[in-house]
């Protein structure tokens, strides 16, 4: 778990969620209010895989990575604000809503990730994300996730 003064590098992030290269999208945890809003950046460079096909000769991030971005920062603000630790469960993206596309993102930007916790109830999750770079938002939406047990997948 970690407090609200804690910025999270990262290795602490790899701690959190199971992703890896080349989809961890979360490279440091800025800001964090249990239970509240988490702030993360993405830095977003030419080495990235997916600007080899997105697209040649104009290398633009894909909007669903900039929402998968949002989603794997919104995991780690429910996994610490749990009362306990996921242990063998999985956080899962389950919806998303009202999403929308702004404004390109490209190598050389820094994607800030700003998410805010609207509600729970039993296993489900809501929650609003904006993406921005250099104070323009980039994306933003809502998102559902679920807490499920791996062994039922």
């Amino acid at each position: 778990m970690m407090h609200d003064d804690q910025i999270l590098d990262i290795r602490r992030i790899m701690e959190m969620l199971p992703h890896r290269y080349p989809f961890l999208l979360v490279d440091r945890v800025l800001e964090f209010e249990p239970g509240q809003r988490l702030k993360a950046m993405k830095n977003v460079t030419m080495n990235e895989n997916f600007f080899q096909g997105h697209f040649p000769g104009l290398p633009v991030m894909p909007g669903v990575l900039q929402l998968e971005a949002l989603a794997q920062a919104g995991g780690i603000m429910v996994m610490n604000s749990l009362k306990e630790p996921l242990g063998d469960k999985v956080f899962l993206f389950t919806g998303l809503n009202k999403v929308k596309f702004r404004r390109p993102v490209v190598p050389g930007d820094q994607l800030v990730l700003n998410v805010f916790f609207e509600k729970s109830k039993l296993n489900i999750y809501k929650m609003r994300g904006v993406a921005e770079v250099d104070g323009q938002v980039t994306a933003q939406g809502e998102f559902s996730a679920a807490v499920a047990n791996k062994g039922d997948m």
